[in-house]
């Protein structure tokens, strides 16, 4: 796995390691991030090429699936206390 995160543009290419970055390896899974939802969905439809690509540089049968993830939204919940609801929504109207 180290192999893969260390040289991750060299396997995928530049274009693709500029939108996305390895974030985990879980038994045969490997998580990606994608900048955008738009990427993301594009790594999708990349995602049996990746994972050709992944085995030849690496050997067959380590990575066996990938998992995608786009970008994390907004957290609206502000210090360490959190009141379970709807959030700011529920005082609008």
């Amino acid at each position: 796995m180290a192999k893969v995160l260390n040289s991750w543009a060299e396997i995928v290419g530049a274009e693709i390691a500029d939108h996305c970055v390895p974030a985990g390896f879980d038994e045969g899974t490997l998580r990606l991030t994608a900048e955008s939802t738009a990427w993301a969905t594009q790594l999708r439809l990349l995602q049996s090429q990746i994972l050709a690509k992944i085995a030849s540089e690496i050997g067959d049968g380590i990575v066996l699936k990938i998992s995608i993830y786009g970008p994390q939204g907004p957290s609206w919940k502000k210090g360490a206390w959190h009141v379970a609801g709807r959030g700011p929504r529920d005082t609008y109207g």
